[in-house]
This record gives structure tokens, sequence and C-alpha cells, in this order.
């Protein structure tokens, strides 16, 4: 099976941590030891903004400016100052590993949709940047999670069970308690049928979830 690459620049421990759990990552990982690997690899096989999602040391940052590199729209940043972890894309040391392998899923899966702002899930328009979801007559927002769950389920063919969301929307984790997936669900398919009377978006069967 094809797996996504991403590539780690300069976090050798964060690489062999995802050595240790590879044969459970949806994701195949490029260790690049220095910036300068990283250019080379980028220029070599010819890589754009669409297809590689970089994790790198914030310190990184203005090398990528110089080079770039920040045109990648996927790129992630690991960071000691407590300061910059309001942004979406950087995760303060030491770092929840499940958080990031979460965060890398989704951007994995909006890769596949060409970054297009509006996709169609059934007989609806979700918006990735505004998180709404809407038909002809009515609008609904979504929370992030909540849409990370619809884009998991409308990209796959086949029911869900409960630990493919585990492993792909919560992020690769044994500890995550399965009742907390089956309450997202819940409330989603409830706001669902509230604002548009529709009881069938998300459909449960012995298989599991299935949009």
């Amino acid at each position: 099976m094809f797996k996504q690459k991403i590539g780690i620049v300069g976090i050798p421990i964060l690489y062999n941590i995802f050595e240790e759990i590879k044969d459970n990552l949806p994701f195949s990982v490029n260790n690049f030891k220095k910036n300068d690997n990283l250019i080379e690899y980028l220029s070599e096989n010819k890589i754009n903004n669409k297809s590689f999602i970089i994790i790198s040391d914030l310190n990184n940052k203005n090398f990528f400016l110089k080079n770039k590199i920040l045109n990648f729209k996927s790129i992630f940043y690991l960071s000691k100052k407590k300061d910059n972890i309001n942004s979406h894309n950087i995760f303060q040391y030491p770092i929840d590993i499940y958080s990031l392998i979460e965060k890398i899923n989704i951007e994995l899966i909006k890769i596949k949709y060409d970054f297009q702002s509006k996709i169609k899930v059934k007989d609806y328009l979700l918006d990735l940047n505004s998180r709404i979801i809407s038909n002809t007559e009515k609008k609904l927002k979504l929370t992030e999670r909540e849409m990370d769950i619809i884009l998991f389920l409308n990209e796959n063919k086949n029911p869900k069970k409960i630990n493919d969301l585990q492993s792909i929307v919560w992020g690769y984790s044994s500890k995550l308690e399965t009742h907390t997936v089956e309450t997202h669900i819940y409330r989603l398919r409830k706001k669902i049928f509230e604002s548009f009377n529709d009881k069938k978006f998300i459909i449960s069967t012995d298989s599991g979830y299935i949009i």
C-alpha cells in the first residue's frame, strides 16, 4: 500500500520515535539531518507544495523563507517558546506525539482534495476554510474535529470502525477510549439532524460508520 511521505528536518529524536511505530503510521518518514539535505531532496524529486508535509524546528523558519520553502502550506514547527503555541502549525516541546500525528493525518486527507476550498459530501457542500457544511437552504458551522470526521468518512467507500477513527482522525493512540469517538459521532449526527432533518448523513452499520 502506498504511503504519503513526510519530511523531518533536523529533529532526530522525532524521527526515531516515528521509526519505532512506523508500522502503525499511515505515512512514511524521510529524515533530513540538515536543511540543505531537504533542499536537495525537494529539487531532485521535483516535489511541490501540495504533496509534501515538512516538520522542522522553528529556528529553521528564516532559512525556509530565504529558500522559498515557506510556500509549502503544510509545515509544522516544534518550538520551546511558549509564546508561539497559539499558531495552528507550531507545537511546543515536550511534544504530544499523538496530537502531531493526528494533525499530519488530517493534512494528508486534505492534500488529497488538492486544497479545494469546497468539496461535495452527499447533497452538501463542505467549506474547508470556514468549516461550514451547507445545502441549498441551510448552513451549519462545524468544529474542526467534526470536519475531520466528515473528511475521513467521506473519502472511504467502506464503513470505518471506531479504531479506524481512533487511528486516523485522533491519531495513533491506544489510550483513547472508544466512547470518546462514539460521543463525537453521536453529537455530529445530532447536529446534522437538527439542522437538516437528515438521519442518514452518517450511517451506523455492524461494520462501522459510513457517509
